[in-house]
């Protein structure tokens, strides 16, 4: 079965290469970027100003190939399974940016907190909603010990540190 998306706008942000650009919004919470947003979907817009944060499906355009197994950048002791971290070579290059709604402004959206590169497809936007994306229940895996350790041993902005 074959699927095929067809983006919907794109990112305009101020991280033109991967050197540089932060592993996840969380590490950029004042760099601002732009949604240029296709005309077709201009009207789609109503209502969204209301939301603080939205959720940027997209289209990882500059990644190539996948693996099986990574060495996430929280855990750099052994690789784990791709479909347990947040990499982007998984089988499939989909992202999920949780991004500040600064705007709604004709043609596109405002943004700060963005860790995708200037050019990047964007095929949804969705609205954050607590109430259904918020757990207070979740667990995080391996994440959990790996993250207390990163933020004991590392000051690197990019870990969140």
């Amino acid at each position: 079965m074959a699927i095929a998306y067809e983006p919907i706008g794109v990112v305009r942000s101020p991280y033109a290469a991967l050197d540089g650009m932060p592993l996840q919004t969380v590490a950029s919470p004042e760099v601002e970027a732009t949604v240029a947003l296709d005309e077709r979907v201009h009207g789609a817009l109503r209502d969204l100003d209301g939301f603080s944060h939205v959720w940027l499906i997209v289209h990882l355009h500059r990644v190539d190939g996948w693996a099986p197994e990574v060495v996430p950048f929280l855990d750099d002791d052994r690789p784990r399974g791709v479909l347990a971290t947040r990499s982007p070579r998984h089988p499939n290059p989909i992202g999920l940016s949780l991004v500040e709604l600064v705007a709604v402004e004709p043609g596109g959206l405002r943004i700060r907190g963005v860790d995708l590169l200037d050019g990047t497809p964007v095929l949804d936007v969705k609205p954050y909603v607590p109430l259904f994306d918020a757990r207070e229940d979740a667990r995080t895996g391996w994440f959990g010990a790996a993250a207390a350790r990163v933020h004991t041993t590392r000051s690197d902005a990019r870990y969140g540190a």
